[in-house]
């Protein structure tokens, strides 16, 4: 249990200083190309993923959803007895956590990782965003391996 939670600050801490000196060191709304198919950018989402409901639905509702969708999956982890599974459930949690923590310090969420290809642009995420995915296919994958067992 102890490696989990050590691993989960960790988790958060560098979602932490990646935002921290992306909002020190790059402008808002600027890009800095690194590839010709990735930049780094400094955005303010005051939405949910990828910007959906920025401003048409209040911060503190995303605030209240984020924290009941965090205990959830901190139930679900609870309640797993597969250690697969329950690592995907931390991570999900150290994304929630980092971007929960952010939008309730800042009023938003600070994206900057920004991949195109020609003229197809996917819109910019953090490392959190990375942490919820990874979790959510493991917890997807442990599924799976429960149903062919079944």
């Amino acid at each position: 249990m102890f490696s989990k939670i050590f691993i989960l600050l960790g988790l958060i801490f560098l979602d932490f200083l990646t935002k921290k000196l992306v909002f020190n060191f790059i402008d808002l709304n600027n890009f800095i190309s690194i590839y010709s198919f990735f930049d780094l950018t400094h955005i303010h989402n005051y939405g949910i993923s990828f910007g959906l409901f920025a401003n048409i639905l209040p911060s503190y509702l995303f605030v209240i959803v984020g924290i009941f969708l965090t205990f959830f999956i901190f139930y679900m982890y609870l309640k797993s007895n597969q250690s697969f599974e329950k690592w995907g459930f931390m991570i999900i949690i150290s994304g929630a956590l980092s971007n929960l923590s952010d939008r309730l310090l800042n009023g938003f969420v600070l994206d900057f990782l920004y991949f195109h290809y020609k003229d197809f642009y996917w819109p910019a995420f953090n490392f959190a965003d990375i942490y919820i995915t990874i979790g959510l296919c493991m917890v997807i994958l442990q599924m799976f391996k429960n149903l062919k067992r079944g």
